[in-house]
């Protein structure tokens, strides 16, 4: 095995870790909001992770996307606005480490394919 196909799959090992770890990271934030919005009682108008907007009192429901994560507030009369539950950064770092990881496994396959080819022309058995 190569050098670089091992470095491009370590790579993409990494990468694929890094999705995982801020996904997870972002859903415990997710659950986090669902279980406040769900604990009802006292305080619990307008629901607490809606807080912080002006929009919060016309709040009624909520909803949840978990691809991308997020933590929506649903209006009276219609609309929604994100709350800000999940931290920003989860998002694009998990789309951009996914992609990271993607192109390192599709470059790791070419560099094999690259180099099984030039063996079988020199007439070496892979």
């Amino acid at each position: 095995m190569s050098s670089l196909h091992r470095r491009l799959r370590g790579c993409a090992t990494l990468a694929g870790l890094v999705v995982l770890a801020v996904y997870a990271w972002g859903l415990l934030h997710l659950a986090g909001a669902v279980l406040e919005a769900e604990d009802g009682g006292t305080g619990s108008a307008p629901l607490p992770p809606c807080r912080g907007s002006e929009q919060a009192f016309h709040v009624i429901d909520y909803s949840v996307s978990y691809l991308p994560l997020s933590f929506d507030c649903e209006l009276k009369g219609g609309g929604s606005y994100p709350a800000e539950a999940i931290p920003g950064y989860v998002n694009p770092v998990a789309l951009g480490s996914a992609l990271a990881a993607t192109g390192c496994a599709v470059a790791a396959a070419y560099a094999t394919e690259l180099r099984l080819r030039a063996r079988a022309r020199e007439g070496e058995n892979p």
